[in-house]
């Protein structure tokens, strides 16, 4: 039942959607959107707003930026739905998007209404009702890393995404691209963001493959089967896809595998329970995303690297809008510190 799942609450007052124009949209735009209308927010995101819309019987979820302007390229509802409404074909756990509106006369942005999954989520712990699940933790590591394989198994062609992004050139335009949002996003000056961008260009890698690239690919970002949370039933945030270096999205997730000795900075924005033991180590994880994709895995430092700074970034967006006053969520008032001790760990990172 809607009211029980964990993920759904009331809408935040700054973020409420109105109706006004939205409602007879949907109306007219959807199948079976008859009786009645009601609106909950999914409270796990720190960007997108989330929200699910029941109408009668059927259920849809809502996908918008957050208020506010928003950085270049960032929370992209247009590549997601082209993205979402094609890929579902090829990747099962990729949930199908229905429709993209793009008139900033309903809601003041771009928004797209997608299919609902059920699942549950897990972030910075696992709950205690799994404890005596026989290896679970083992098994959930293993799963992310094979199914980020198999993601970057998808032929794009087979799906009509092979015009997604350019490959060509495409670890050089991220570094810069993102170099470019922290210079956008900094409230001040901080010496190991600029050493890390330094250090990063100095040691960029030659791509070995291309492929379809999420972009931020980690456990939060999935719904999970609450009998057997080792078994994904969907993968969500398809906003920053794009076809590139299939190791950025390894190194991504590495920034988000914190284990037990790593800075408790990374243990706060982990979005994953890798750091509380029984999980495999970041060295696992590479080992087995380089069997299974016969991929050299040998220069993964670099990536884990540049996966830290587009999570300093990510984080210093975040912050900003803080203290700008775009958003009122009180989680958001420590990210500052956060950006801090995310650069130095980068750097070290980096050096090693």
């Amino acid at each position: 039942m809607t009211e029980n799942d964990p993920e759904l609450r009331e809408t935040r007052a700054d973020e409420r959607l109105d109706l006004t124009r939205l409602e007879p949209y949907l109306r007219s735009h959807l199948p079976d959107a008859v009786g009645g209308i009601s609106v909950l927010q999914f409270g796990g995101g720190h960007a997108n707003l989330t929200y699910m819309i029941t109408i009668g019987a059927r259920e849809w979820v809502l996908r918008r930026p957050p208020l506010g302007p928003v950085a270049p390229g960032a929370h992209d509802m247009k590549r997601e739905h082209r993205v979402l409404s094609r890929l579902h074909e090829a990747f099962p756990l990729a949930p199908r998007s229905y429709l993209l509106c793009d008139d900033p006369r309903i809601l003041g942005a771009e928004f797209q209404i997608m299919e609902r999954r059920r699942g549950i989520a897990i972030r910075e712990k696992v709950p205690p009702q799994y404890d005596d699940l026989p290896e679970l933790r083992q098994r959930i590591g293993d799963m992310l890393t094979a199914k980020l394989v198999e993601f970057h198994r998808v032929d794009p062609a087979a799906v009509g995404l092979d015009s997604l992004g350019k490959p060509e050139g495409f670890l050089q335009r991220q570094l810069g691209g993102w170099a470019k949002r922290w210079q956008a996003a900094k409230d001040r000056d901080l010496a190991t963001v600029d050493r890390l961008v330094a250090r990063l260009q100095a040691d960029l890698p030659a791509s070995q493959a291309a492929s379809l690239v999420h972009n931020d690919y980690k456990l939060d970002n999935m719904l999970l089967d609450p009998d057997d949370p080792a078994v994904p039933t969907a993968l969500l945030d398809w906003d920053m896809c794009t076809r590139g270096d299939p190791l950025s999205d390894l190194g991504l997730l590495l920034n988000y595998w914190a284990e037990p000795g790593d800075d408790p900075a990374c243990h706060s924005v982990s979005a994953m329970p890798t750091w509380t033991g029984g999980f495999p180590s970041r060295e696992d994880a590479v080992e087995r995303y380089a069997q299974l994709s016969g991929l050299d895995l040998s220069g993964w430092r670099w990536y884990h690297a540049f996966g830290i700074f587009k999570m300093v970034v990510v984080i210093q967006q975040i912050y900003i809008r803080y203290l700008r006053g775009q958003t009122a969520d009180p989680r958001f008032a420590g990210f500052g510190e956060k950006v801090a001790a995310m650069s130095e760990h980068g750097l070290a990172v980096a050096q090693r």
